[in-house]
């Protein structure tokens, strides 16, 4: 469980009532013991994550398990969604097993405030080596999920390396979550998750599959956090914080799917009137 903290961590938290649920996919690079004890680069990773509703966190090193007793006394806040199952999934597939550096932690949220009301968070920090064939096994996970659970909405999300060399242009049709069209990939190949201007590629990715999921997503809200620019840091003080930006994304609230449904029949209900 401890090697398990020290690659990431699901936050459930919310600062404020929000009218969408953001969920958030954060690589804050080497969280241990030095990190915690710079308060300028806490302070902006505490600002990052209350931005979210669900936030995947990637490289904590904390094996006096400091840092999550740490973030949660900064987060306290309401509680959005509840966990209805999970499991870490085993790599014991024959003649293909030990594919992933990091097992997947699968787990699955509900939440009566959004539209769609359940969902499985798959995360994944691959090796940059081997992320060709981690990010492919995700397919693998997707089907173990669906024999274990009746789920049908799903987050893949994580630091995938996805993106430069350890991703080539070549590759990608080899990758089955790419090439499967029900996979809906939010974050781009030209998007750059890092905060180094000497680099620019794409590692971050979030990819959903389900139908409810892909259309509950609040228009133009999958994008890439620079929190650089928004909290007006430089490089140097940047990169204290993390060498990659957080990617997100927004599910529709319950409500908004009511008010968008009544508009709709409204103006229906006006049409048929006036003929």
């Amino acid at each position: 469980m401890s090697q398990l903290l020290a690659s990431l961590l699901l936050l459930l938290l919310s600062a404020h009532s929000s009218l969408a649920l953001r969920i958030c996919s954060f690589n804050v690079r080497s969280f241990g013991e030095s990190k915690k004890a710079n308060c300028n680069a806490m302070d902006v990773i505490v600002k990052v994550i209350k931005r979210c509703d669900i936030t995947l966190l990637m490289e904590i090193k904390d094996s006096n398990n400091m840092i999550c007793p740490t973030l949660m006394e900064k987060l306290n806040g309401e509680k959005l969604v509840s966990v209805k199952k999970s499991y870490l999934y085993h790599d014991y597939q024959s003649g293909d097993a030990d594919v992933f550096s990091r097992e997947p932690f699968v787990v699955w949220f509900q939440s009566p405030y959004t539209a769609v009301k359940d969902f499985v968070i798959v995360p994944l920090h691959t090796t940059p080596e081997t992320s060709i064939k981690e990010i492919d096994e995700l397919v693998d996970v997707y089907l173990d999920v669906k024999r274990r659970w009746k789920a049908e909405n799903f987050i893949f999300m994580g630091d995938f390396n996805a993106g430069c060399s350890y991703v080539p242009k070549k590759a990608w049709k080899n990758i089955r979550l790419r090439t499967d069209p029900k996979f809906i990939w939010l974050i781009k190949d030209q998007e750059d998750t890092t905060v180094k201007k000497s680099t620019n590629c794409a590692y971050d990715r979030i990819v959903l599959r389900g139908q409810e999921i892909v259309s509950s997503v609040v228009p133009d809200s999958n994008i890439v956090f620079d929190f650089q620019k928004a909290y007006r840091l430089t490089e140097e003080k940047a990169l204290d914080v993390s060498d990659h930006f957080p990617v997100e994304f927004k599910l529709q609230s319950s409500r908004a799917l009511t008010n968008s449904k009544k508009s709709i029949s409204s103006k229906k209900n006006k049409k048929a009137s006036r003929t």
